[in-house]
């Protein structure tokens, strides 16, 4: 005799024409079975909502002339004057210059080492060879922007730093890297190569790992050498991560990084090292203008999601995969 088939989540025998449950009985069941997962995800969310989405409440000001007593709610609303004011203001085509050229360096510079250092490493055959190079290159990422810019000084320091010698000797100059207006930007792209790139390989490498080992095997009889293989399987199979990662970094164009801009500006060198980041904290904690550099932050801040969506359409109008 045959036994009868029970369903695990609604306790039926398969086969019986069950009624179908209703839309909040198969949202219980359907919590019931995954309780644990939404426990994970608890902490995330909550996360999300007090950090990042709750402090959304203060862009208000943008719109208003806020006056500290008055708070947000008692300030009065000024409309878009804060945003006019911003983009009649002169420095704004110098800002918006310094920025866009720091952002589309580390683009065009730090974005395709990442790859090629992700697709150096994944050639490494030795074990531990391979592990110890990814331990040396994820190191810096744990450093802060502190200790990265005081090395920079220590190096460069005008007279006494080995690399100012080296390099001037070389070159046979005598230039101060560290205050010279036009070294500015080489500095901050190499210190951003030096600090992210090994870091910003894992997801590279994640991606290496699940290409199929028999193309390779089937190419090497085939008679295709090793660039051939990484030109012909290895890039094609990890694009859409190329694709995606590239998404994600264009939405960070404007984000050029507060702390590393900041600890290397200095007097002579501000003309070029002025961007919206720096100009924020200068504008609204040193002189106080709040709602103004909120509507400066706000801008930044659409200017990514426009570009985030524009680069998934473009991605979607060429067949490739996007992020949503």
């Amino acid at each position: 005799m045959a036994t009868p088939v029970i369903d695990t989540l609604t306790g039926e025998r398969a086969g019986k024409a069950a009624p179908a449950p209703r839309n909040g009985g198969r949202f219980s069941v359907h919590f019931a079975h995954y309780k644990w997962l939404y426990l994970l995800l608890l902490p995330g969310v909550v996360y999300f909502a007090v950090f990042r989405y709750a402090p959304m409440y203060g862009v208000s000001i943008a719109f208003k002339d806020y006056v500290p007593f008055l708070g947000v709610n008692g300030s009065p609303w000024v409309g878009f004057r804060n945003f006019e004011d911003f983009f009649a203001n002169p420095d704004f085509p110098r800002l918006l210059g310094n920025t866009l050229i720091l952002a589309f360096l580390n683009l065009g510079v730090a974005f395709p080492l990442t790859i090629i250092l992700a697709l150096l490493l994944n050639e490494v055959r030795l074990s531990i060879l391979k592990r110890t190079v990814q331990t040396l290159v994820y190191i810096p990422h744990f450093l802060s922007w502190t200790i990265v810019a005081s090395l920079s000084f220590l190096l460069f320091a005008l007279d006494i730093g080995p690399l100012f010698q080296f390099l001037n000797n070389v070159m046979g100059t005598h230039i101060d890297f560290l205050s010279d207006p036009a070294w500015f930007r080489p500095l901050i792209v190499l210190q951003e190569i030096w600090k992210n790139t090994g870091w910003g390989t894992i997801i590279f490498l994640a991606a290496l790992s699940t290409v199929d080992q028999d193309q390779y095997e089937a190419a090497i009889i085939d008679g295709a050498g090793r660039f051939r293989r990484v030109w012909h399987i290895t890039l094609p199979a990890i694009r859409s991560t190329i694709i995606v990662m590239l998404i994600l970094a264009i939405g960070q164009m404007l984000n050029t990084g507060f702390e590393q801009i900041y600890l290397m500006t200095n007097a002579l060198n501000r003309e070029v090292a002025d961007v919206f980041d720096t100009y924020v904290y200068f504008v609204g904690i040193t002189q106080g203008a709040y709602s103004y550099s909120t509507a400066v932050g706000l801008f930044k801040s659409l200017v990514g999601i426009v570009l985030i969506f524009g680069t998934n359409w473009l991605a979607k109008r060429f067949n490739q995969s996007g992020l949503f």
